[in-house]
């Protein structure tokens, strides 16, 4: 296939990348047909997860919303995938502020170089190449230092991404590490599939298109996912299922069937 000019050279058009996937879930156009094929893969067995990804994408607004309503103008996107509607700059000036300032964090080359195009003209935001397993990495980057007030607090967004951490790359460390770097009042913004019972034999064909992609996904309880966030206080309504945090009524309108993607946000205190 032709290679569009916003993707790098170094890209593998013909391999299927998580945040492409999930930018076609959402409804995106930065995506592939590596990525198209693999998503269509998915959602003939498991016709829920464009729900889940939206979901998800509602769930971000509203975390963003009333985090920038108590006050919160940093904001530090793990993962932040390919910038699409919904973005959290976008949140952020859609609730009416306008002196926030947004870094979005991704290893994906074609996220990177996306959200580097789309963002060059727009104040408060930076791109950083990083991998959000390397906390110390990712918090040293320069983009970083010089957006971000650290003497101030943050918000730490890892939404849809730490079902991509390997138990053994100790994804509860991860979170301490970023939330440490936060000071008082700063902020943990999660989402992360989840179960409360065995899978049905969709999801297991859903799930295991994932596990054998180049990127494994793993799934985790809602008790697994709660010890994620270590000793920061849980804001109400804690670990829920992300269509029942705080909903304002756009969830009505997604189908999520009796998948479970769990949310919560976490304050340190």
């Amino acid at each position: 296939m032709d290679r569009p000019s916003w993707a790098p050279a170094d890209v593998d058009l013909d391999r299927p990348s998580v945040a492409r996937v999930y930018d076609y879930y959402l409804g995106g156009s930065h995506n592939f047909a590596a990525d198209r094929a693999f998503g269509e893969q998915v959602l003939r067995v498991m016709p829920a997860v464009a729900g889940l990804a939206r979901s998800n994408r509602a769930f971000l607004r509203r975390a963003v919303h009333g985090l920038a309503a108590t006050g919160i103008r940093q904001y530090l996107d793990l993962g932040s995938g390919i910038p699409t509607v919904g973005n959290v700059h976008d949140v952020i000036a859609d609730a009416g502020v306008t002196d926030a300032r947004v870094v979005y964090v991704d290893h994906d080359p074609v996220a990177v170089a996306h959200s580097r195009a789309i963002l060059a003209d727009v104040p408060g935001t930076a791109v950083v190449a990083g991998d959000l397993r390397n906390p110390a990495e990712v918090l040293a980057q320069p983009e970083v230092r010089g957006l971000l007030d650290f003497s101030e607090p943050i918000a730490f967004l890892l939404v849809a991404v730490l079902h991509f951490v390997l138990d053994e790359e100790d994804p509860a460390g991860i979170v301490a590490r970023y939330a440490e770097a936060g000071v008082r009042g700063s902020h943990v913004v999660l989402s992360h599939i989840g179960y409360d019972r065995a899978l049905n034999p969709a999801e297991e064909d859903a799930y295991r298109m994932y596990r054998n992609s180049p990127t494994p996904l793993i799934l985790r309880s809602k008790d697994e996912i709660a010890k994620l966030l270590g000793g920061l206080s849980l804001l109400e309504p804690g670990v829920v299922a992300t269509q029942q945090w705080r909903p304002d009524g756009e969830e009505a309108a997604l189908n999520v069937g009796g998948a479970i993607n769990c949310a919560a946000v976490a304050r340190k205190d």
